[in-house]
């Protein structure tokens, strides 16, 4: 079952963050001469783990770095062009919409996390992360015991 209630205050933290991403890189990016993009991310938190969905269409995976630390889970990496001029030869574009570039996105994560345990899968332009929680932070039954009387 899916809920947006549960993940507002998590999307709205992301939301911020991307609007942060895009408006530092895309000016750094401006500034070093190199497009810089920010690619898409859905969240969703499980009992056990948080899970990551990044789109990378046309990114070799190879090319994609992921990093955590200080509880930041750091993706970064770059997209080349569609169009080498070595192998296409001279060329006069008439569109150019796809984007290309380096990318990054930060996602500060919640205090309790297991880092050491953070998974990764590369699949059709979709990074699939799941970064699980510690067991500290899962939640758990406490049994309740009946007091005796004396």
């Amino acid at each position: 079952m899916l809920t947006n209630r549960a993940i507002a205050p998590m999307d709205r933290m992301l939301s911020l963050n991307r609007v942060l991403d895009e408006a530092l890189h895309g000016s750094l990016g401006a500034l070093a001469g190199s497009p810089v993009w920010v690619p898409p991310m859905d969240v969703a938190e499980r009992a056990d783990a948080y899970l990551m969905y990044v789109e990378l269409p046309g990114v070799d995976p190879r090319q994609v770095e992921l990093h955590f630390e200080q509880n930041v889970l750091s993706i970064r990496g770059s997209k080349g062009s569609s169009f080498d001029p070595k192998t296409d030869g001279e060329l006069r574009l008439h569109a150019r919409e796809r984007v290309n570039g380096s990318f990054e996105r930060n996602v500060r994560l919640p205090e309790f996390v297991d880092g050491d345990h953070i998974e990764a899968t590369f699949r059709n332009g979709l990074l699939s992360i799941v970064v699980p929680k510690a067991q500290a932070a899962q939640p758990r039954k406490i049994e309740i015991r009946a007091a005796t009387n004396g």
